[in-house]
């Protein structure tokens, strides 16, 4: 009898049929299984999103643990020429500028060579002179040098072999290139810092290269007048002159320039305002990841997951209970409060009169003394049990991984059992196909053999 080698060919039955059945039967076995995986794997992706949206609301509480964010200040410029930036360290008051000089830098060059001239014959010193002196307001160009540079030249050195070895010393204090004058090729030299001690003012040394003293353009040091207060500055950035205060001076005033300091209430309001904002966004967070839209509707990753309880429980916490036992002792007296649905409403009104009016109890009661010592320090300190590498949302999130390679090893071994099953159905269909051969054999032989005899 021949060997059957495809499924129903023997008993002319739809046997890959139904094996393909029995084998889509098997396989519901893993739906449980995978469903359970995606939804481990939406959590895992919710969890990233509640971490990020805490980290946002982590940091806007920093600033608000930090003191400086209560004493900022803002500088106010009326007039052209000097932009200004204050420091917490800045007290409030009223200035007068006015600039009648800016810094500058140094400059001088040689005089005129022809391309590929050799200004040094022989092995020599380069000597670069810095300082400019002024008196009565003019270049002393007969006053010494106040500092002086070196650089040993070689022989045969070319005016690019010069410009080459002066840009490669880092101590030297210029920036040397060549410039064609249309005749001919000069070396020029410019300080790299401003002001009158910086200033290049001359060089020696080169036997076949001169100092063109046409070219020398002196630098000097930035000038003006606080309140009729005489300042210098080496730089067109002056720091300190008034204490807390940086300016940058940008031109020669026309007319003087009027400065203002204050407290800055709106970098203030900004950063109260920043984290009620953040925090409202982290509550629409969870409650897109917790909503509960009915039976056979979608609903939220996370409806009723025990870590997004644990953490609004905390927050809530910290957010509603009194704190500390200065004037200011929780959200509420600021006009900050939680509303029906657990987030931040904003009294505009109380808030702006305690930002206005009482900046020490805004300091004292967010700030506190240390960092963990006011409001924000100890919604900070919660925070940190949340968002942390240990911390409670990690926690869960590695925990949800552990979930998903122990439901993949479940997958595999289901898999495998499935195709066990399979392949036994294979086995025993393959088998009844060769006996349904067998018997459609035999059962036309027996017809063959009774026709015969009805013939006899």
């Amino acid at each position: 009898m021949a060997t059957i080698t495809s499924l129903g060919v023997g008993s002319g039955l739809d046997l890959n049929g139904l094996l393909d059945q029995l084998q889509s039967a098997e396989r519901q076995k893993l739906t449980p299984i995978i469903e359970r995986q995606n939804n481990e794997q939406s959590k895992i992706s919710a969890y990233g999103r509640l971490q990020s949206a805490m980290g946002r609301v982590q940091d806007a509480v920093a600033t608000l643990n930090d003191v400086a964010s209560f004493k900022q200040q803002k500088a106010t410029v009326n007039g052209d020429g000097v932009i200004a930036t204050a420091s917490e360290t800045a007290n409030a008051g009223r200035y007068n500028i006015n600039v009648t000089q800016l810094a500058s830098a140094g400059s001088v060059a040689s005089g005129s060579v022809a391309q590929g001239t050799v200004v040094a014959t022989a092995d020599t010193t380069l000597t670069l002179n810095f300082g400019a002196t002024y008196t009565g307001g003019e270049f002393d160009v007969n006053a010494e040098p106040l500092s002086t540079h070196t650089l040993e030249v070689a022989a045969g050195s070319t005016l690019e072999d010069v410009r080459d070895q002066i840009n490669e010393d880092a101590e030297a204090g210029v920036t040397a290139s060549i410039v064609n004058d249309g005749s001919g090729y000069r070396l020029a030299l410019s300080t790299k810092d401003t002001g009158e001690e910086a200033s290049i003012i001359g060089f020696e040394g080169l036997d076949q290269l001169n100092m063109d003293d046409a070219t020398l353009r002196a630098g000097q040091d930035a000038e003006l007048d606080v309140n009729g207060i005489t300042i210098t500055s080496k730089t067109n950035q002056v720091e300190e002159a008034i204490q807390g205060i940086t300016l940058n001076l940008t031109a020669v005033s026309e007319n003087p320039v009027s400065l203002v300091i204050e407290r800055d209430e709106e970098a203030l309001r900004g950063a109260i305002d920043e984290f009620v904002s953040n925090y409202n966004e982290m509550k629409s967070t969870v409650g897109r990841m917790t909503a509960y839209n009915g039976e056979g509707e979608t609903s939220g990753e996370l409806v009723g997951d025990r870590t997004v309880r644990t953490i609004e429980d905390r927050l809530r916490r910290d957010i509603t209970e009194n704190f500390g036992t200065s004037d200011i002792s929780r959200l509420s007296q600021l006009g900050i409060a939680i509303d029906e649905r657990g987030r931040l409403a904003v009294d505009e009104t109380k808030l702006d009169d305690a930002v206005a009016n009482n900046p020490e109890g805004l300091a004292a009661f967010f700030a506190g003394d240390t960092d963990e010592g006011g409001f924000a320090g100890r919604l900070n300190s919660t925070l940190e049990t949340i968002t942390a590498d240990e911390g409670i949302i990690q926690s869960s999130l590695s925990s949800a991984e552990l979930r998903i390679e122990s439901l993949d090893e479940r997958k595999l071994r289901m898999e495998n059992s499935i195709e066990r099953s399979v392949e036994r159905y294979r086995k025993q269909f393959g088998q009844l196909d060769g006996l349904v051969a067998q018997m459609n054999q035999m059962s036309s032989y027996l017809a063959q053999q009774l026709m015969g005899l009805n013939t006899q």
